[in-house]
């Protein structure tokens, strides 16, 4: 079976891009929502990360060629936005939890 047949990834991708449409639909709102809803909408970026970090995992360990390629594109991706090639995503996803909690900090401080 592929990587991408699986019935755990198919799943988490759906649940990623229901979350990315979800996110997306509100992301130009956020400076006019209520403290609830910038917390729900910064939990969702926290799961929505969580859960991309846990699928680039796991295409990491496959030997899936698709899930390689997948992985292969991923960082041709992020070198287009700038990102130098020796860079591991794993430390763009590290990076991306503390951007996230400084977000739910700021909201505790200034709401």
């Amino acid at each position: 079976m592929s990587f991408f047949q699986s019935e755990i990834v198919q799943e988490e991708i759906n649940r990623i891009q229901e979350l990315q449409e979800q996110i997306y639909a509100k992301l130009f709102f956020f400076s006019s929502m209520t403290k609830e809803d910038k917390l729900e909408h910064i939990e969702m970026l926290e799961e929505l990360l969580k859960k991309q970090e846990v699928l680039y995992a796991r295409m990491s360990l496959s030997d899936d060629p698709e899930a390689k390629l997948m992985k292969k594109s991923l960082m041709e991706s992020a070198q287009q936005m700038g990102l130098s090639r020796d860079v591991d995503l794993k430390y763009v996803f590290s990076n991306m939890t503390n951007i996230i909690d400084n977000m739910r900090k700021s909201l505790d401080t200034f709401s």
